[in-house]
């Protein structure tokens, strides 16, 4: 059976197709480049690395952006689609259900779903792991590539332990649903979403949802919200020439005056002045010119001058 794919010029590969039992437990090496994208079927975890250029991922969690560097981690049934523009070069692989249970097993680690910045040699190195496991397409050459990602993902990991539940293995679950529920926050980052998605996703109560999040980010998911709306409403600003009130309506604000609060409360200074200061700085993200973003006064952060309130 094929073990690697690569979509290019244009290409958009479902290299999957079939629900039976030995689809669903093979490892896939996925490659795209030049606006290829991919749909991989359901029941496999995929793991996405952006080695040039921008991708685009399309999944039950959301809309992202992969930019150089960037990793991503999907559950087995978050039906992805992943392309890149014509610059791109993503690197993905799909773990069947047998090699995740395999390496929990020999090396008691576990990948979660999630997000994040690789390290220039981090990235080399997935690189040369991803080449060796598709060159060989056998189970145990792809478990190097999911020992790195691991060992990337250590710093996340440590959090398993602040996770109610009363042994590992039940820590661990809760985590793996509270880092899909923060993904669906980061993947919504258009919208308001309300505390009853994040419950129906994670499977919990809206009561022991709301509490397990606190304690293990230190943030409530209103606020979390919150700041990663304002985020991407600072990137827009820093990128896009859409209008304030653009700006404002792709950020999941219903008017320029609470949009212009809360940006204000978060990043000390009107989003004018903010647009103003990242082209005299040359644009691009973090303009060392600005100000330290500033946390949310609690009522900002909870939603209540926003028209971003939770139901």
């Amino acid at each position: 059976m094929q073990h690697m794919f690569w979509a290019d010029r244009g290409q958009l590969l479902s290299p999957v197709s079939s629900d039976s039992t030995e689809d669903a437990d093979t490892n896939r090496c996925i490659g795209l480049s030049r606006l290829g994208g991919v749909r991989p079927a359901t029941g496999a975890l995929t793991i996405w690395i952006q080695l040039r250029g921008s991708g685009w991922v399309e999944a039950r969690e959301g809309r992202f952006q992969l930019r150089r560097d960037e990793w991503m981690v999907l559950e087995r049934d978050s039906s992805p689609l992943v392309q890149v523009d014509a610059r791109g070069l993503c690197v993905g692989v799909a773990v069947g259900s047998e090699t995740l249970k395999s390496l929990e097993r020999l090396a008691d680690c576990m990948l979660y779903s999630g997000r994040g910045r690789l390290a220039p040699h981090d990235a080399r190195t997935a690189l040369r792991l991803w080449r060796a496991a598709a060159e060989t397409g056998a189970p145990e050459a792809m478990r190097p590539m999911l020992l790195h990602m691991a060992a990337v993902q250590h710093e996340l990991a440590q959090r398993v332990r602040l996770c109610p539940g009363r042994s590992r293995s039940r820590k661990r679950q809760v985590f793996g649903r509270m880092q899909r529920a923060r993904l669906f926050l980061e993947g919504n980052s258009d919208r308001v979403v309300r505390i009853g998605e994040l419950a129906d996703l994670t499977s919990f109560s809206s009561w022991y949802f709301s509490k397990a999040f606190q304690s293990l980010y230190d943030e409530s998911p209103q606020a979390l919200s919150a700041r990663l709306r304002l985020e991407r409403a600072a990137d827009l600003l820093r990128n896009t020439s859409m209008m304030i009130g653009e700006v404002a309506a792709s950020s999941g604000f219903d008017n320029c005056c609470s949009f212009a609060r809360a940006f204000r409360a978060r990043f000390g200074m009107p989003a004018t002045r903010y647009r103003e200061e990242a082209l005299r700085s040359g644009g691009g993200a973090n303009p060392s010119s600005m100000r330290a973003p500033r946390r949310l006064p609690a009522a900002i952060a909870a939603g209540e001058h926003t028209n971003a309130s939770f139901a």
